[in-house]
């Protein structure tokens, strides 16, 4: 009997333990559901993006992760597509001339003050923004923020750096002529984008970079290197207050100037796309390169998450991969046949438009029996893309996005991208929601919107004379969908 009142005790603390786990259980159910909004998405978001706009409209935007260093840049909405036809290549020629001295720095003191500080300074161009920025250990970032001021606005352009600069740049589009995936993508947008800004390389033609004056690029900073344009971001061991103190005090300038009459030969509208095809035939090159595309949607639309999932789908692949042939993807599978080297799909957003397509290199052989198979995979996406190719997809796309924000560089750069675009900074928690609510009749609504008996665009380059001809292209998207 004493035995069976020993054993008795167990079940009776267990119990009692049981009523407390409940009790607090229930306690903790009541405080988190007295949790604001607000508290949820701090938690979510951490390290959070703060943004401050000034009085001038520059945003300042940043990501303080404790870093020991960090990245600053200036994300500029101006680039190639805010250019005419005769000062094409403007903006990329002031990327160039941004590092060869100022008026409180030769080209000499810039480079010996960035390596002193075990520094790194670069730049780029693209088709709608300009970007500069440093990275730096985090209590160089002020003396970081002075020097990319300096140089956007202190740059001497002087006429000896600017006539050293052209040469530079020309050989820059000789080594651009002989990368042939840049030149297909250049071709691309011509003939999509005809008569248009964005129809334009970003590096400009021959005749221009012979003739660009420092008065053109004096006008371009003028019009276009201006607070309400600009987007200063940070990223790693980055003080935001601290940040917008130095945005206020490097950053001052005057706004743009709207009655500019240069601002009237502008072409400030949406960009019309046109399906049309472009060939330049070389027999000379072993392979065609191609480019096969329609017209995808902007940075804001809805339909771009839906889009970036169906391009992630068709995914990329090329021969020393060796799995093609237990693809689950005909055009891996075709590749694998020796129908192609490699291919890339793509899915290249603007404000206002897009180009979604893919990319490949085929056996001048094989150009028409490639593209069947493409155009097939693309039809099954329109009617019969699979729930679990959908979440394939899904999942290789955020992670995707995770590993591209592997670093200060990379997290500075979305942030400054995303506030051009959205105007804000996208929560990893929200773009991960958006992906994870589209299903495959998503995918089905969107690609039959986009893909089924639209005008296509076709570039390529190489030995074309076997490529299937546009108007077949071009029917088979109209009975593809059946």
């Amino acid at each position: 009997m004493a035995s069976r009142l020993v054993n008795l005790r167990y079940p009776l603390r267990a119990l009692s333990k049981q009523n407390k786990v409940l009790n607090l259980s229930r306690q903790w159910r009541c405080v988190s559901n007295l949790a604001t909004n607000e508290l949820r998405e701090k938690l979510l978001n951490l390290p959070q993006t703060t943004v401050t706009e000034l009085g001038s409209g520059l945003k300042v935007a940043t990501e303080d992760s404790g870093a020991p260093t960090a990245t600053v840049g200036l994300w500029i909405d101006a680039g190639s597509r805010w250019e005419t036809e005769d000062n094409n290549g403007v903006a990329h020629f002031l990327e160039h001339m941004a590092f060869k001295g100022t008026g409180k720095r030769s080209q000499v003191d810039l480079e010996l003050e960035i390596e002193n500080m075990g520094a790194h300074l670069n730049a780029y161009t693209s088709r709608e923004q300009t970007v500069f920025y440093a990275k730096c250990l985090k209590d160089d970032v002020p003396k970081a923020v002075e020097i990319l001021a300096d140089i956007l606005f202190n740059s001497k352009l002087g006429e000896s750096e600017i006539e050293r600069e052209r040469g530079v740049i020309l050989r820059e589009m000789q080594e651009v002529d002989t990368n042939l995936q840049e030149v297909v993508f250049d071709y691309l947008h011509a003939t999509a984008y005809q008569q248009t800004p964005l129809g334009r390389t970003i590096l400009g033609p021959t005749k221009n970079i012979q003739s660009i004056s420092r008065k053109d690029l004096v006008d371009y900073v003028s019009l276009f290197y201006k607070p309400a344009r600009m987007v200063l971001a940070g990223a790693g061991g980055v003080d935001h207050d601290q940040l917008v103190k130095l945005a206020e005090q490097h950053f001052n300038v005057p706004p743009a100037d709207t009655n500019n009459p240069l601002l009237e030969n502008l072409n400030m509208k949406p960009c019309r796309y046109t399906g049309s095809e472009l060939k330049h035939r070389d027999d000379d090159i072993p392979f065609a390169h191609v480019a096969f595309a329609v017209e995808g949607c902007g940075w804001n639309d809805p339909d771009n998450i839906p889009l970036m999932i169906a391009s992630t789908i068709i995914g990329a692949w090329d021969r020393t991969q060796g799995i093609g042939s237990l693809n689950a993807s005909r055009i891996a599978r075709a590749g694998a046949e020796g129908k192609a080297l490699s291919y890339q799909a793509f899915n290249t957003c603007y404000k206002d438009t897009g180009l979604w397509g893919i990319y490949f290199v085929s056996p001048r052989e094989h150009i028409d029996d490639f593209m069947t198979a493409v155009q097939g995979e693309f039809r099954n996406l329109c009617t019969a893309v699979t729930p679990q190719d959908v979440e394939r997809g899904k999942n290789l796309l955020k992670t995707s996005m995770l590993l591209q924000l592997d670093g200060t560089t990379p997290v500075c750069e979305d942030i400054g991208r995303q506030m051009l675009c959205y105007n804000r900074r996208i929560p990893l928690h929200e773009l991960e929601e958006r992906i994870d609510r589209v299903t495959a009749s998503d995918i089905h609504q969107v690609m039959m919107k986009y893909y089924y008996d639209q005008e296509p665009v076709v570039a390529a380059v190489g030995p074309t004379e076997e490529m299937t001809d546009y108007a077949m292209v071009r029917s088979y998207m109209f009975w593809a969908a059946f």
